[in-house]
């Protein structure tokens, strides 16, 4: 019984820990942060899953935020995004 409750605890810790890293979309360039690399999303119909779709790339390579840069299409949207360490 007391393996359970390590076990649900370490998740449950661990869950929260992954939340603290996820990549805040920002609209300038952070003064404490620098450029790390770019990444980009297509296919997306609207322009809020395309910012869902930059933000968990961004989380992916580890950025602590992310700013868009350009978006394009009219159906499928295409957008790219500078992410910052």
């Amino acid at each position: 019984m007391k393996n359970v409750k390590i076990a649900i605890a370490a998740i449950a810790l661990s869950t929260l820990s992954f939340g603290s890293f996820a990549a805040e979309l920002v609209n300038h360039i952070p003064d404490d942060q620098v450029r790390v690399g770019v990444v980009s999303a297509s296919e997306s119909s609207d322009l809020s899953s395309l910012t869902a779709q930059l933000k968990t790339k961004a989380d992916a390579a580890g950025a602590k935020s992310f700013r868009i840069t350009s978006t394009s299409g009219q159906n499928k949207l295409h957008g790219t995004a500078v992410i910052y360490q």
